[in-house]
């Protein structure tokens, strides 16, 4: 019989064999989720960007306070007060209160001012809310950036995950063969370890490649700032990026980036709000005006009524008692001309306001009395109104304006040598990652030449080994150089995505 037919045999027998080994294919996955979805949900839940926003606010009302403090200022203010009974001291003599008293007040005032800071503070609160607002882009284009950086990574070990597997098969055809030939004679037991071993390192590298895989979803899922919503493993990423020949300029990418990138625009914006910082500390050299407008008024009552009656009845019989004594003197008055009247004053008591007996306060008199204390809280007795008009300008104040003037101007040089070196590594940055794009690009041509190179080798070692020209160990070598390949040339592709999305990123804006 020929030597060739054991071997069609053997291969047939082999290519069998293989073929009911191959696994099953995968179950579907239970959930998808492309790149847009990705970015949509770390816009919503990244911690980090979700703070960035949060500056906005502030922000806005931070112009909102500086066109405010044109318009004057008011302060309405109320409140209650009870005071006990007891002695007071006075003018260092004790005075003796025997009823405790309520009362209420309220005061409404007006104030406004205008100086220097005032005037610049609207220019300088639009400055910083612009550059608030640019940075929150910039915190955006940095999301994006890391998301999609993330997303491809994890793309790029599914694909890894791939390359392995095909190993796995190929190694286990190696096996087959093997032990195939060994089977038939036309090799030795060390062919068969030989491939075992290989096939062992080849099952290892899966695992290692599948947790590879899960730990770049779940890095995705970390920087969406979400839980992933099924397990791990059965969620697949969905979008597919086509590899085309960069066709970017690098003196339209440097004009670009000098007015896009949202990080330098911050800072020019930074820059222009310390401009007008340097303004304000020159305005406190200048006067300033002031203009107060106060409203207010009290009211006080005693608790126990009674001690007003009783100190009114004591102060009108002292009055009695005084218009009694005038009386006996003026009965005396007989030279040079009898006083008027006789000289005694009709009713003493009528000037005291007693009743006709002298024994308690008339009626009407003790109402007023009462009626007038009744006025807790809201029978108010207005203060007389305030206003006030000033001007100041201060003169010495222990060089406190030069020195403030001075840290402006110096934050303001600061500002612009931070635009300068921030636009320096903007634009390193745009033209590193430009070559490192072009670089990438070449890099996939090399390495799919390489992988044919390889395909190439594994099929001249394979051709040999089923015709016994050649050994277990150039086949696995060779097979080994094939996944070699074939993930190089998966990481040349993702190196090369992953080079316009980092370009995107220097520049502030998408390229694609």
């Amino acid at each position: 019989m020929p030597r060739w037919q054991p071997l069609l045999a053997l291969s047939l027998c082999v290519s069998v064999t293989a073929f009911a080994q191959e696994p099953a294919p995968a179950a579907p996955p239970a959930v998808t989720l492309s790149l847009l979805e990705a970015l949509q949900q770390g816009r919503a839940h990244n911690p980090t960007y979700r703070q960035s926003l949060n500056n906005e606010g502030p922000a806005g009302w931070a112009v909102k306070n500086a066109y405010g403090a044109f318009v004057p200022s008011a302060t309405v203010s109320g409140g209650f007060n009870y005071t006990g009974s007891g002695a007071t001291n006075f003018g260092g003599a004790n005075v003796v209160k025997t009823s405790a008293s309520v009362g209420s007040s309220y005061s409404i005032g007006l104030d406004w001012a205008l100086d220097g800071r005032i005037l610049s503070a609207p220019g300088e609160a639009k400055a910083n809310q612009r550059a608030t607002q640019e940075e929150m882009n910039a915190a955006n284009v940095q999301l994006q950036f890391d998301i999609t950086t993330q997303y491809l990574t994890a793309l790029q070990a599914t694909a890894q995950v791939g390359v392995v597997r095909q190993q796995v098969q190929r190694n286990q055809t190696f096996l087959d063969l093997a032990r195939a030939r060994y089977q038939v004679g036309q090799t030795t037991l060390l062919d068969v370890r030989q491939a075992e071993v290989t096939k062992g390192q080849s099952d290892v590298d899966l695992l290692v490649a599948v947790q590879a895989e899960n730990d770049g979803k779940l890095e995705l899922f970390r920087q969406m700032g979400v839980i992933p919503t099924a397990p791990i493993d059965q969620i697949a990423l969905t979008d597919t990026f086509p590899v085309t020949q960069p066709a970017f300029r690098l003196d339209s990418l440097l004009t670009l980036a000098e007015d896009a990138n949202p990080s330098l625009k911050a800072l020019r914006e930074r820059e222009s709000a310390s401009g007008y910082a340097v303004t304000a500390a020159k305005g406190d050299f200048l006067p300033s005006l002031r203009a107060q407008a106060l409203w207010g008024g009290y009211t006080q009552e005693y608790t126990d009524p009674d001690l007003l009656v009783s100190s009114e009845y004591s102060s009108a019989q002292g009055t009695a008692a005084n218009c009694d004594f005038q009386n006996n003197i003026i009965t005396r008055l007989t030279s040079p001309l009898p006083y008027p009247n006789g000289g005694i004053i009709p009713d003493c008591n009528a000037y005291a306001g007693l009743n006709g007996t002298g024994s308690a306060l008339d009626p009407a008199v003790e109402d007023d009395i009462r009626t007038s204390n009744d006025v807790f809280p809201w029978d108010f007795t207005t203060n007389p109104f305030q206003v006030f008009v000033g001007i100041s300008w201060p003169i010495l104040n222990g060089f406190s304006k030069e020195r403030r003037l001075s840290e402006a101007k110096a934050a303001q040089d600061d500002a612009e040598e931070q635009v300068r070196f921030t636009a320096l590594q903007v634009r390193t940055l745009v033209h590193s990652r430009f070559l490192a794009l072009d670089a990438t690009y070449r890099g996939i041509e090399v390495a799919s030449a390489n992988r044919e190179a390889a395909g190439d080798q594994l099929r001249l070692a394979q051709d040999r080994y089923r015709l016994g020209n050649g050994t277990a160990l150039e086949l696995s070598d060779a097979e080994n150089n094939v996944q070699r390949a074939e993930g190089d040339y998966v990481n040349a592709v993702y190196a090369y995505h992953k080079a316009v999305v980092a370009l995107e990123a220097a520049v502030g804006r998408p390229l694609r």
